[in-house]
């Protein structure tokens, strides 16, 4: 019986191992060079951590299990909860601003669908400490620094941006109660995912005023951060919020990004724990879910036990990336092909014991070298080569008896008979 993939998975065969080790790359090479380092932990953790951040209702959308001891414990659905952990238990020694950046491996008890796994990679991105508009742009910017460097312009995405902290300012001018926020952003975020007229009973259960409802309207349709100033009046929440997030965009495009880049207060970002600025890459086209996504979350850490420290960040999933990237061409062509430096073969049997001797010369030099398992004619061997897409081949045969050896150029078809002696000086030390 042939057991197939647990539904929502993917099998990695080795083209697919190239394309997703290629993103994956792509990304670690973005975070260092933007400043940011490296971390992991564990695959999974208490249960009670996600319920903590995202509510009881989480339990529905991940894998929880009970171990033998009876704990309750979960596979990871995110990496945030465990940042927030990790930087707890060492906050006092941890010099600031943090950048991390990590790639985990991620598992969501969820409906598959397009863009949407129950098992996937995600790049994180995060910089804890800073309260400043300039943290908040160095993560856009790092994320569009990626997209960009994969060949995407500003007319195949654009980041949308908005602030949490300026839509409650909104909100409350209006007339909204505090207490309600929470359960209306989750109604406002799924203003760009449903018809029309569905959104509007939705936002009417939320709030029945028509005119609050309009006002609420008016201002997701707004384009600018000066139409919002406008409008404004003398409510200094408002400019205040206004001017935080004006200043992120200013940054963003001095630094060269800017045409990636708009002000869309119809981004709002269901989850509770976002505090300011939060921001969605879209395809422009608009067939796919959101690239990527994030924000300010300034009480997340306080959450989980520890001190009330600023915190910003984004995260990436591969699905959706993936995706955009073959649509747009932009995916096989930059994939590194296999590359295997030398195949190295015999003309006689009785030669063998110097073909493994000469493979393990190469490798132990750093470069890569196969041979044949059950060498026959050299024509048999140099076939195998060639469907290893070796670059070279290195022919032992009578002129290894003056300690020389035939290496051959597969793309070009010329050799050239060379001593063991420079052959091996060419491959240089190794490691």
């Amino acid at each position: 019986m042939k057991i197939p993939p647990v539904k929502g998975t993917r099998d990695f065969y080795p083209p697919d191992m190239a394309r997703r080790n290629w993103i994956i790359d792509g990304w670690k090479k973005a975070s260092w060079r933007n400043g940011f380092e490296e971390y992991d932990g564990p695959i999974f953790e208490y249960l009670t951590m996600y319920q903590i951040k995202s509510g009881q209702e989480i339990v529905e959308q991940l894998f929880s299990l009970e171990d033998r001891g009876g704990r309750q414990l979960a596979i990871r659905p995110e990496i945030t909860p465990t940042l927030a952990r990790m930087v707890n238990q060492q906050i006092n020694s941890l010099p600031r601003p943090i950048k991390w950046f990590s790639v985990p491996r991620l598992c969501r008890a969820e409906k598959p669908q397009k863009g949407r796994l129950r098992e996937f990679f995600q790049w994180n991105i995060d910089i804890i400490g800073e309260n400043a508009g300039e943290a908040d742009a160095e993560i856009i910017f790092t994320t569009l620094d990626y997209l960009r460097m994969v060949g995407l312009t500003g007319g195949d995405i654009r980041a949308k941006i908005s602030s949490r902290k300026l839509l409650a300012a909104v909100l409350k001018d209006i007339g909204i109660p505090a207490e309600k926020l929470d359960a209306l952003y989750v109604v406002l975020d799924k203003k760009p995912k449903l018809p029309a007229e569905t959104f509007a009973a939705l936002l009417a259960e939320q709030v029945p005023d028509a005119g609050q409802a309009r006002k609420i309207l008016d201002f997701m349709a707004f384009d600018s951060i000066e139409r919002v100033m406008e409008i404004a009046g003398a409510d200094e929440n408002v400019l205040d919020a206004a001017r935080d997030l004006q200043r992120v965009l200013a940054i963003l495009d001095w630094m060269g990004v800017g045409e990636y880049c708009c002000f869309d207060p119809g981004i709002v970002r269901g989850l509770a724990y976002y505090t300011g600025m939060v921001f969605e890459v879209h395809d422009i086209a608009g067939g796919l879910r959101a690239i990527c996504g994030g924000g300010r979350y300034d009480d997340l850490l306080r959450d989980f036990g520890g001190p009330a420290i600023p915190a910003t960040g984004m995260g990436m999933g591969d699905c959706v990336l993936e995706i955009l990237l073959q649509a747009r061409g932009l995916l096989d062509k930059q994939v590194p092909q296999r590359r295997l430096e030398y195949f190295v073969t015999v003309v006689d049997r009785s030669l063998e014991s110097d073909m493994y001797r000469i493979t393990a010369a190469i490798r132990s030099r750093g470069h890569s070298a196969n041979f044949s398992y059950k060498p026959g004619g050299l024509s048999k061997q140099l076939k195998e080569a060639a469907g290893q897409k070796a670059e070279k081949c290195v022919i032992i045969g009578e002129e290894f008896k003056e300690h020389k050896l035939v290496v051959k150029d597969m793309t070009t078809g010329q050799q050239e008979t060379v001593s063991m002696e420079e052959f091996l000086n060419r491959l240089g030390s190794g490691q």
